[in-house]
């Protein structure tokens, strides 16, 4: 199916893929989760024919079948393991099949902690550009230009002659209003054209580099294809809009669409080995890895990256893939310290040492930021998925270029006169992180020293507030509400926009708010009974950055429900290990506190905004609903869609084929029987039909298709049958139709099946894809009424397979079952066959 004439395909990139409100408009078995398995016991081919090209593979927005990919990979190693034993060449193919696992994830490592370096320093140099340029080396940011200056003093350590304001080099002036006005001009030009020039590159050459990535991570790792989001143009149009993103001051972060550049790496390496560019199970092995390695390179947290896959976006996790996303991380975060973006001689940049320990009584305001956490993050995902839902619905959503530019200008516009708004925001969640040492000039440190120090110490003891830092919490308060507000018409707009650093500065704020609230009470108040323990007078009692840091992690868990790998990802991110417990508090407090408004965090609210065919394993399925309730067809659809394994012609299927939209068809025996065979995917039936007309002499529209093992006896005169038994899935799924859809729930989401299909006695009813499973899903929520049951079924009751006298009952195509008498035995049912030709 060609995805341009279909408008529920995406149209640019930005997710919008079949939404469930509109999937009983495209027929009721059009689905992109029909599929076969591979019969476990045999080949995937039958050995007496020739592999056919093309089958086995999958259109683009189908979802892969865990079952037969993971038979074939089976099948593969077995096939090497038998002939390694030859040859010494074999042998040597052996070997690098064996190794093709630790290579893939050496390179994917390899290249995402060097483009992590690239897009890092490429950051810092475009958003200092806004400000002003260094002139003795154009390529130096502010803090590099100043590095080599003799006449920087201390208190004025960002300013040095090497360094010119566009104000400077524009009207000469570097203080006073007219110098203010102009590089307020400058900052929000070059804030427009980075925002332009990013919106632009994704429109024209790759409109799926666009948003964070992670909710379509997690779909393609479930199994779903997207062709293109993880190719080589939308790889390099992402790396480049992503530094022109987070320069132009948008409230957005680089940490998610980092994953996003990562998979794309180890999805591009992937083709280089024929282990897993022939597998697409395997594939995502390597993508799992991948995501680990981008969060490792994201935040300097290899064992957080790990944890992170393994909790957030892998769907399918073995023991092996664990230790590749280990390695892949250590590779990762190895290169990104050899390159040194940060000039710190560090993995992260938000590194701190705190002197103090936490005290007990420290966890009561700990809980209350992850209150607010949980609250913020309730509030973002509905307010963020309400704008998203009417970006989609109304004229707006047409003009992606428009809704950028003006986001980026009211962000520029509002967040110069406020510096800590126009500090970018990973400098901000520093600065709110750094303790108050002596030799820190920030207003947030600006304390009354009251005592005299004869000597200068690291734990400087609790001091009353001085003005700047009243000033500063007042500039703070503005800038919480700012970035409230701007984050939640930022996520989801048309250039790459990550959501881990935004939350994690709104928590941050309000954490050193509150910890400053905390240190002035107990400095005002050392003699209350809960100080009175631990907060003597000029002991150092309270540090302010800790609650920062513990608001952050509690903002950032409040939005995308993680609870281990945020906490491993904080403390690795900080160094603050001694802090565990108030970030475990914190997180679990936050992740309560959302999970009583909605258990979704705000990557699965996207994923089901957008419709993708995502079965979330955290989800409980808790109603009484049958199989028969949710297999298709129902009362009032078309017949089920069947083949015969020896009784149709070529020109028949070809007919079926045409005349339906569906993605796979069960075998039967006959007619009569309606037992079950096996299952062929449409798909495959195609190719192989087309690769018979060109290979084979005698294929014609009346020769007979078998998929029986043997050819039943033909007339003479009849043109050559056409086997088709190596195209068919021997041993699809199958329940029964009083099988509670909790279990066919649970089935489809540990196995990763396509489609089951449901029977009575051997004989096929109807079929259950993925796609019946989310519409189910999503009216269960909706508190609405299940469909109509079933043409064929009846208070869930079915004859027996024999008759009174004990003879087999004689089977049709449909069967139309009367209302039963319960008080009658069952043996007294009345059945009406209906007309076989309907079918």
């Amino acid at each position: 199916m060609d995805a341009s004439s279909d408008p529920y395909l995406p149209y640019d990139g930005g997710g919008d893929c079949i939404p469930l409100r509109e999937l009983h408009k495209r027929g009721t078995h059009y689905t992109m989760t029909n599929g076969g398995s591979i019969n476990s016991s045999t080949h995937l081919l039958d050995l007496l024919d020739e592999p056919i090209p093309g089958v086995g593979t999958y259109d683009d927005f189908h979802t892969i079948d865990w079952v037969r990919e993971k038979c074939k990979d089976r099948e593969r190693h077995r096939r090497i393991n038998s002939k390694k034993k030859e040859s010494a060449w074999e042998m040597t193919k052996s070997l690098y099949d064996a190794w093709s696992g630790w290579l893939v994830v050496t390179l994917t490592g390899l290249a995402s902690g060097a483009l992590a370096g690239l897009i890092d320093i490429a950051a810092d140099w475009m958003t200092d550009l806004k400000e002003g340029i260094c002139l003795s080396a154009l390529w130096y940011n502010h803090e590099q230009c100043c590095w080599g200056s003799n006449e920087t003093t201390f208190e004025e350590r960002d300013k040095c002659p090497q360094w010119k304001t566009w104000a400077e080099l524009i009207i000469g002036q570097a203080e006073g209003p007219g110098s203010y006005i102009m590089n307020y001009i400058m900052y929000i030009f070059w804030a427009l054209s980075f925002a332009f020039l990013a919106v632009s590159l994704v429109k024209v050459f790759a409109p799926y580099a666009c948003g964070s990535g992670i909710p379509e991570i997690k779909t393609i790792l479930s199994g779903f294809i997207i062709r293109g989001y993880l190719g080589k143009w939308t790889l390099m149009i992402k790396t480049i809009t992503l530094v022109l993103a987070v320069a132009s001051g948008l409230s957005l972060g680089k940490e998610g669409p980092l994953v996003h550049v990562a998979c794309c790496c180890g999805n591009i390496f992937s083709y280089l080995f024929p282990k897993y560019s022939t597998n697409e199970a395997k594939k995502r092995e390597v993508l799992s890895a991948a995501s680990a390695a981008g969060v490792s390179v994201a935040f300097g947290a290899p064992i957080g990256g790990v944890l992170f896959s393994l909790e957030e976006v892998s769907y399918y996790f073995p023991l092996k893939t664990l230790w590749r996303s280990f390695f892949a991380a250590l590779v990762a975060a190895f290169v990104l310290r050899s390159i040194n973006p940060f000039g710190n001689s560090r993995l992260v940049l938000f590194y701190v040492e705190y002197h103090t320990p936490w005290y007990l009584f420290e966890l009561f305001p700990f809980i209350l930021l992850g209150v607010f956490g949980g609250l913020w993050g309730a509030f973002f995902i509905r307010a963020n998925i309400a704008w998203c839902r009417r970006r989609k619905s109304t004229r707006f959503g047409k003009y992606p270029v428009l809704e950028v530019i003006v986001v980026a200008a009211i962000t520029a516009v509002i967040a110069f006169p406020n510096p800590y708004t126009r500090l970018n925001t990973s400098e901000l969640i520093k600065e709110l992180f750094t303790d108050c040492g002596p030799l820190e000039s920030s207003s947030l440190c600006d304390y009354r020293n009251d005592m005299n120090a004869s000597k200068i110490v690291d734990d400087i003891p609790d001091r009353p507030a001085g003005l700047g830092v009243y000033s500063a919490i007042w500039q703070l308060c503005l800038a919480l509400i700012f970035k409230i507000i701007m984050t939640v018409f930022t996520f989801g707009i048309k250039v790459p926009s990550g959501l881990f650093i935004p939350s994690m500065a709104i928590g941050a704020i309000a954490g050193r708010i509150v910890g400053i609230a905390v240190e002035q009470l107990a400095y005002y108040h050392h003699d209350w009974f809960i100080f009175k323990e631990w907060c003597e007078v000029g002991a150092d009692c309270i540090t302010p950055g800790l609650y920062a840091m513990v608001g952050a992690a509690a903002c950032l868990g409040g939005v995308t429900r993680m609870t281990v790998s945020l906490v491993v990802i904080v403390f690795e991110l900080t160094g603050g290990l001694e802090y565990i417990v108030p970030l475990m508090a914190a997180v679990m407090t936050s992740k309560w506190v959302g999970d009583a408004f909605g258990r979704e965090g705000i990557y699965e609210a996207h994923i089901r905004l957008n419709g993708y065919p995502f079965l979330d394993a955290k989800e409980e399925f808790t109603h009484t609903t049958l199989a028969a309730d949710v297999m298709r067809p129902r009362r009032n659809d078309p017949p089920l869609a069947v083949l015969t394994q020896d009784n149709m012609t070529v020109d028949d299927i070809e007919n079926m084929i045409n005349e339906t939209s569906y993605n796979g068809f069960p075998v039967i025996m006959s007619k009569e029987s309606q037992r079950l065979v096996g299952f062929a995917l449409r798909r495959d039936l195609t190719i192989a039909i087309e690769s018979a007309r060109k290979k084979q002499e005698g294929i014609v529209g009346s020769s007979r298709v078998c998929f029986a093992q043997h050819t039943p006896s033909l007339p003479a005169e009849s043109p050559r049958p056409l086997k088709l038994r190596s195209i068919l899935d021997m041993s699809p799924f199958t329940v029964t139709d009083h099988t509670p859809m909790e279990i066919v729930v649970d089935i489809f989401r540990k196995l990763g099946l396509r489609q089951c299909l449901v029977t009575h006695n051997g004989i096929v009813l109807g079929i259950i894809t993925k796609k019946n499973i989310l519409e189910h899903l999503e009216q269960l929520k909706q508190h609405v009424e299940p469909l109509a049951p079933p043409w064929h079924y009846n208070k869930k009751r079915y004859p027996p397979s024999y008759g009174p006298d004990g003879k087999p009952r004689p089977r049709f195509n449909n069967v139309q079952l009367n209302p039963i008498d319960e008080e009658r035995e069952e043996t007294e049912e009345e059945v009406h066959l209906l007309n076989s030709t309907t079918l």
